[in-house]
């Protein structure tokens, strides 16, 4: 897809780096076009380097290809962040002084704007009305986020999170586009995702290291797919993407109980949730403390129940997904390879693929790009794919929509 990002001049400009590399690491033709402003924030060279595309701002600069016209009507889908409240004024009103709101006035492409500035001016009524003509004229305007902003103000105005800005992106030109790049329309999935905690008193617990990117990014390319998005959330460190139904729990047994009450009204489950293998066997009302005799407390742990192989037993007796995805964390051991553990537990679990994650504490967890092997049980040999956690996605998502497609 090729996007035109423009660069409002807001200090948040730093925070769209990650955006235009969230862009190019999932495959798309990136051209950012900064204002002038912007440019005192964040250098050319930066969007340079990131996007591998030339960047400028003026209207002057390669005249014979009328870079203005073209690039507006060659867009596939235009992203403005920072949308300051004078870049919204200037959409607004269909100024075209520089590249960025020529190129504004001139593309018939889906356009995705992500405000951010200080809360007086969001809630001016100038800038509400500007917003009301954008957004019907089609632009798709953001709510921005609530937070600390520049100085010591806290309130609506921040930029939202680059995955956020992503998320809404993706769904915003797959829901002007072609059918055929949304093989999902029409189908429910729930995907899981994060880690579960287990309380071992009030204050405590025991976790994983899983951070929830993965499952935010399955999340998004599914609604880029025309999905409907049941999203089941256990502890992340980033934010769900807006457009899912959301859900969250806590604990394995929470999990369990969300799944199994969502999988049947869903033609795919994609378990991307780090569940925990195993919880206290009591949990203490009172915080445990260290005791005066220098004894250390012991803790019985018992075993959580297998949701994943639940919730294939009930679609085999009561009907259920037509595709279940399951995801394995493995290190390896003496006894097998990771590969050889993901084969094993595949056939064990009964799901139609599994994503399988050779994991480390620099491996996977909380990390953007991986690498994964793909099984499936249909007897295809394993799919490795490596790259940013939204490439993965998109290879996992494509795959679900093909067996749906098979399944009928």
């Amino acid at each position: 897809m090729r996007i035109v990002l423009g660069v409002g001049g807001g200090i948040a400009a730093y925070k769209v780096a990650s955006l235009l590399r969230l862009f190019t690491e999932a495959g798309h033709d990136v051209t950012v076009i900064p204002t002038e402003a912007a440019q005192r924030f964040v250098g050319t060279a930066t969007w340079e380097a990131l996007s591998g595309n030339p960047v400028s701002n003026s209207v002057f600069d390669a005249v014979d290809q009328v870079r203005h016209v073209r690039l507006g009507q060659e867009a596939d889908l235009v992203v403005v962040a920072p949308a300051t409240a004078d870049l919204l004024a200037r959409a607004s009103a269909g100024r075209a002084d520089d590249l960025l709101t020529g190129t504004l006035l001139v593309t018939r492409a889906p356009v995705l704007f992500a405000p951010a500035m200080h809360t007086e001016m969001w809630q001016h009524p100038a800038t509400v009305a500007n917003v009301a003509t954008l957004r019907g004229r089609g632009a798709v305007v953001l709510e921005p986020a609530v937070g600390r902003l520049t100085g010591t103000d806290s309130g609506p105005g921040r930029l939202p999170e680059p995955e956020a800005i992503f998320a809404a992106a993706l769904r915003t030109a797959s829901s002007s586009g072609d059918p055929a790049h949304r093989p999902l329309t029409g189908r429910t999935v729930t995907i899981t995702a994060g880690g579960t905690r287990e309380p071992l008193d009030p204050v405590r617990f025991l976790g994983n290291r899983s951070s929830g990117k993965q499952g935010v990014a399955l999340a998004a390319a599914a609604l880029a797919a025309g999905a409907t998005v049941r999203f089941i959330a256990a502890h992340m460190d980033v934010q769900p993407p807006d457009g899912v139904e959301l859900t969250t729990v806590e604990t394995a047994a929470e999990l369990r109980e969300a799944t199994l009450r969502l999988a049947p009204q869903s033609d795919a489950l994609i378990m991307a949730a780090a569940v925990a293998d195993f919880r206290p066997d009591s949990v203490s009302e009172t915080k445990v403390k260290k005791r005066d005799d220098g004894e250390n407390p012991v803790i019985t742990l018992t075993r959580n129940p297998d949701i994943l192989a639940e919730v294939v037993q009930q679609r085999g007796s009561s009907g259920g997904p037509a595709v279940i995805v399951g995801f394995a964390a493995e290190t390896g051991d003496s006894d097998a390879t990771p590969l050889a553990h993901g084969l094993a537990k595949l056939k064990r679990k009964g799901c139609d693929q599994l994503v399988l994650n050779r994991v480390g504490r620099s491996l996977v967890f909380g990390q953007d790009s991986t690498e994964v092997t793909i099984l499936d049980a249909g007897g295809a040999e394993p799919e490795t794919v490596s790259g940013s956690k939204n490439r993965i996605a998109e290879v996992v998502v494509s795959r679900v929509a093909l067996a749906l497609g098979s399944a009928g």
